[in-house]
């Protein structure tokens, strides 16, 4: 049986809802962001019992269609945004309409009308966390960022960040300096 999962972005994620399940002795399949494959059919109180237990880390079960159909395009856009560096480049909305077997037009309305935001701001922000964890992260230089996100240039990347965060990448990365000191002055 197949549960969808909303709000599924992590591995951590993952790791709460095999726990769940395993405490409610329900043997799973597979876990992937989004999606649970159960091998026998999870009954309607199994359902709600499990609800309950992911409820306290922000998951929720999905039940009616333009749910699962929201989740199946935030996972598509996590997936991409989280492992654009080992793809090929490819126009988001053609990879959105090949993975979910949808015009790009009909997922971007539905999406907005759902969410109230745009796949491409949907896109962007989640991004521009994903430029954060690797500014961080501190490993990789913007130039390496800005290619491994594949941003035409630092320039557009320090652009598109500047405009969502209000900071440069640059002051963003020295903010983080700044708190660092000043914890290990405590």
């Amino acid at each position: 049986m197949k549960l969808y999962i909303k709000n599924m972005a992590c591995l951590s994620c993952k790791v709460v809802v095999k726990e769940a399940l395993e405490e409610m002795d329900i043997h799973s399949v597979k876990v992937e962001l989004g999606e649970v494959e159960t091998k026998e059919e999870v009954s309607e109180e199994e359902k709600q019992e499990l609800n309950k237990k992911i409820r306290k880390v922000g998951l929720e079960l999905l039940e009616t269609k333009q749910g699962v159909l929201i989740e199946k395009i935030r996972k598509v856009i996590v997936d991409y945004v989280y492992n654009t560096d080992e793809k090929e480049i490819i126009n988001f909305s053609d990879l959105l309409s090949q993975k979910l077997n949808y015009s790009y037009s009909y997922l971007a309305n539905f999406f907005s009308e759902v969410e109230a935001t745009t796949i491409e701001q949907y896109v962007i922000a989640m991004k521009i966390e994903r430029i954060k964890e690797l500014i961080i992260f501190g490993e990789d230089t913007l130039t390496e960022i800005a290619d491994k996100m594949h941003y035409s240039s630092v320039a557009h990347l320090s652009a598109q960040f500047k405009k969502v965060t209000g900071l440069t990448p640059t002051h963003f990365k020295q903010l983080k300096k700044k708190r660092r000191l000043a914890i290990q002055e405590l």
